[in-house]
C-alpha cells in the first residue's frame, strides 16, 4: 500500500518525538509518497526550530542524513488543483499539496496535523489516524 506522509510525520521521526515508534510501525514496508515540496518543508521546519533554540545546526544536519535514508517517492502535484484546495479550505498551498497528492494517488494521508485530518475527511480522502 502507498501512504502519503506529510512534514509533521517526517519531523516527528527525525526529532525522536514520542510518536516515532508508532509512526515507523505504521509505515514499515509501505510505499511512502509525498509532494516534491517536502524537501523544502523539512528545511523550513528545521530553520523554525533554530529560531526557538530547539535544535542546533549539527543536529539538523545529522537529522538530514537520516532523512536521506527514508525511502520516499516524491511526486509533482498539479499546482492549480492544489490552489483550488487551498482556496476552498483556507489553508496554505504547502498543506494543500499533501492533500492533492493523496487525492491524485488515491492513497491514505498520514499526518499529525489535526486541521489536515479534518479537511481530508471533508474531501472524503482516506486517512490514517495516529
Amino acid at each position: 500500500m502507498s501512504i502519503v506522509v506529510d512534514t509533521s510525520i517526517i519531523i516527528a521521526v527525525l526529532t525522536n518525538e514520542k510518536s516515532k515508534s508508532k509512526l515507523i510501525k505504521i509505515t514499515e514496508g509501505e510505499q511512502l509518497l509525498a509532494p516534491a515540496s517536502l524537501h523544502w518543508e523539512i528545511g523550513n521546519a528545521f530553520s523554525a526550530m533554530f529560531k526557538r533554540n530547539r535544535i542546533t545546526l549539527t543536529q539538523a544536519k545529522k537529522a538530514l542524513d537520516y532523512y536521506s535514508l527514508i525511502p520516499l517517492r516524491l511526486h509533482e502535484v498539479d499546482i492549480s488543483d492544489a490552489l483550488d484546495i487551498a482556496k476552498n479550505y483556507s489553508i496554505y498551498a504547502y498543506d494543500a499539496y499533501f492533500l492533492e497528492c493523496a487525492r491524485k494517488y488515491n492513497s491514505p494521508l498520514l499526518t499529525l496535523d489535526q486541521k489536515l485530518i479534518e479537511i481530508a475527511k471533508k474531501m472524503n480522502l482516506k486517512i490514517i489516524e495516529v
